[in-house]
């Protein structure tokens, strides 16, 4: 699209201020029905604006409420998919915790030191590195999810997981 054809931003903030008047209530009730939390609700909904937001020709949907309400869908697919990898990991680790002695103040220093070690690394990465990372990592997003997130292609966001790894190794192997 040649600048000369895309919508001017009174427009498009025009545009999306009437989605938001339309779709708020009905998406935050139909939140609410589900998550059961009025906070979760209203940043579930919040969530979908900033999406449409974010989308480049937000004004050419053609059906704004099937894509209003698709994208709710998707957030609650991946809210309960990130629900249940947070179950298990937590099942796995109290599974894990049951043979474990107590924390020695030896245990204590050690996991602090690593944990310094990771923060320090991770500072050192460029933000795009970083945020691929801890996407992938901490909050258990997969690599397509994350370039959709980021703007970057899946090759891109792997290269970027593999580069921290890779430094995270070194500056592991570095200090033992």
């Amino acid at each position: 699209m040649r600048p000369s054809e895309l919508p001017s931003t009174t427009e498009r903030d025009s545009f999306l201020r009437a989605l938001s008047e339309r779709y708020r209530q009905p998406l935050t009730a139909y939140f609410l029905r589900r998550v059961h939390s009025r906070i979760e609700a209203e940043d579930l909904t919040q969530e979908v604006f900033l999406r449409l937001v974010r989308r480049f020709e937000v004004e050419s949907i053609d059906n704004p409420e099937a894509f209003v309400f698709c994208t709710a869908v998707n957030l609650l697919r991946d809210r309960s998919r990130r629900g249940k990898a947070q179950r298990s990991h937590l099942s796995e680790l109290a599974h894990q915790q049951d043979g474990l002695e107590e924390l020695s103040p030896e245990r204590l220093f050690d996991g602090q030191e690593s944990l310094n070690m990771v923060l320090s690394v991770l500072d050192e990465l460029d933000q795009k590195t970083r945020d691929a990372f801890i996407l992938h990592r901490l909050e258990g997003m997969k690599q397509a999810e994350i370039a959709r997130v980021l703007g970057v292609s899946v090759s891109s966001v792997e290269k970027y997981i593999i580069k921290a790894l890779s430094r995270l190794m070194a500056r592991s192997a570095g200090s033992k």
